[in-house]
């Protein structure tokens, strides 16, 4: 029998190797991440990936390489790149084919919006990630502009930034909106405060969906701009919505009373914990004990897919690095006890369905 347990000894030892083997190959493809990820970029940009997909039963090197404009040596570095990061693979015939991984790059709405936001807007300033941890504040933000926040400058960044940054924001934001409106007006509100009202666009929702309501929205003088120009062309709720521009950083900043609702959608996540609660304060100051509080977030903790959380936290170094230094995705067992130490109630937690990756709080005086 000893024979048994030698061999018991030695695949549990195989095992060992194998997962070590695993693991040494996970850590060579962290190390050379960048490179899969600008293989990814470019073969979208140039079309590459286009066209091996639209070939399904294969295309060679050659092929591909006069039906892009792109040279073979151009073609081939990236599509073997792209083979070892299971983009794409080679068929019987040795021809190249997408695989599942190419396709969700190619039309996956999400997966698309994420890889331009990490391109166009995060990925020069993420060099300076250590410095930001170190210094505390966003270090590379001086990649894209002379700022202090990134949205001092969202309304002068270049057109092909501003467009990935909006794409990314509005992507998880705009999916929700339906399943929003119909919490938000079920004790019908002739008056919302829209706090970080950012493009319009929850003003532009909110105003079409009740013909008696009236929205105020609060922000910074870029984004109000923005707004402005976005709802003056809608006549029909153009008069029926105003603007504030505020800094709620600043000490001496009020956000008045006078509202039913003081909605807040993909906003906190722009501050850190100590500023969360000055804002929440700000509201509890002037608020009536009817008025309610709605915080539309994406948190870590609801999410139903692990696409969804491995975006979130990576979201959280974006804030690090590039929009100011201190904030971050929260969970939403940290955002409730914000709530409660800012002197509010969480009276329901909506989850909203299909697509959306959202939860809204809704909140009361204590």
């Amino acid at each position: 029998m000893q024979w048994l347990f030698d061999c018991s000894g030695a695949q549990n030892e195989i095992r060992i190797f194998m997962k070590a083997v695993e693991a040494l190959y996970e850590a060579h493809k962290i190390a050379f991440s960048p490179f899969v990820f600008e293989t990814a970029y470019t073969m979208l940009e140039l079309g590459i990936l286009e066209s091996i997909y639209n070939h399904r039963e294969g295309i060679s090197i050659e092929n591909c390489a006069q039906e892009t404009g792109v040279s073979e040596y151009g073609v081939r570095v990236l599509v073997e790149m792209a083979e070892a990061a299971s983009i794409v693979e080679s068929n019987a015939d040795g021809l190249y084919v997408t695989t599942k991984i190419g396709h969700f790059l190619l039309r996956d709405e999400m997966t698309r919006v994420n890889l331009y936001f990490t391109h166009d807007v995060c990925y020069k300033g993420l060099f300076h990630l250590k410095e930001s941890i170190v210094n505390g504040k966003p270090e590379g933000l001086k990649e894209l502009g002379d700022w202090n926040t990134i949205y001092e400058g969202l309304s002068v960044l270049p057109e092909h930034i501003k467009k990935s940054w909006f794409d990314f924001d509005h992507h998880y934001s705009d999916n929700s909106f339906n399943d929003a409106l119909k919490i938000i007006f079920k004790d019908e509100p002739k008056q919302i405060y829209d706090i970080g009202g950012n493009t319009g666009k929850w003003a532009i929702a909110s105003t079409k969906h009740d013909p008696d309501v009236r929205v105020k929205m609060f922000d910074l003088p870029g984004q109000i701009g923005v707004a402005k120009e976005n709802i003056g062309k809608i006549d029909e709720i153009k008069d029926r919505v105003e603007y504030q521009t505020v800094n709620l950083l600043d000490p001496s900043s009020e956000i008045p009373g006078g509202a039913d609702v003081y909605w807040m959608s993909q906003f906190l996540d722009c501050f850190s914990e100590e500023e969360i609660e000055q804002i929440l304060l700000k509201i509890r100051k002037n608020i009536s004990k009817d008025s309610r509080v709605y915080i539309m977030e994406t948190f870590i903790d609801n999410q139903r897919f692990p696409a969804a959380t491995h975006s979130l936290v990576a979201t959280s170094l974006y804030f690090t690095v590039i929009a100011n230094g201190n904030s971050k995705m929260y969970t939403s067992t940290a955002m409730k006890y914000i709530v409660d130490k800012a002197g509010f109630e969480c009276i329901d937690e909506h989850h909203l369905h299909g697509d959306s990756f959202h939860t809204i709080l809704e909140l009361k005086l204590k």
